[in-house]
């Protein structure tokens, strides 16, 4: 299956991205998601096979979104766990013994 993709990132949300059918555009997007996304930037569109890798997500399951509800949503990257203990390791490192 090949499928020629419009890729939309977010405005409100840093690495938040939108994978729709470039034919369909943004028609089978719900509202709902529309709304917290934000206006949708157009970033480029992208000819999608199940050969293709992509940097950050499963072609297979991109794919079966984009057929299954039209439209694929990738989330950002999760914020790494050790930067938000830091501090917390900082602090105890200096405590006396």
């Amino acid at each position: 299956m090949k499928r020629i993709c419009s890729i939309y990132k977010s405005p409100r949300k840093r690495e938040m991205y939108l994978y729709v059918d470039k034919r369909e555009a943004l028609s089978r997007v719900p509202e709902g998601l529309l709304s917290v996304f934000g206006p949708p930037q157009h970033v480029f569109d992208l000819l999608l096979t199940p050969e293709r890798t992509l940097a950050r997500e499963d072609i297979h399951k991109v794919l079966a979104n984009l057929e299954q509800q039209g439209y694929h949503l990738q989330m950002p990257p999760p914020e790494e766990e050790y930067i938000e203990h830091l501090p917390d390791e900082l602090l105890r490192r200096n405590d006396p013994v």
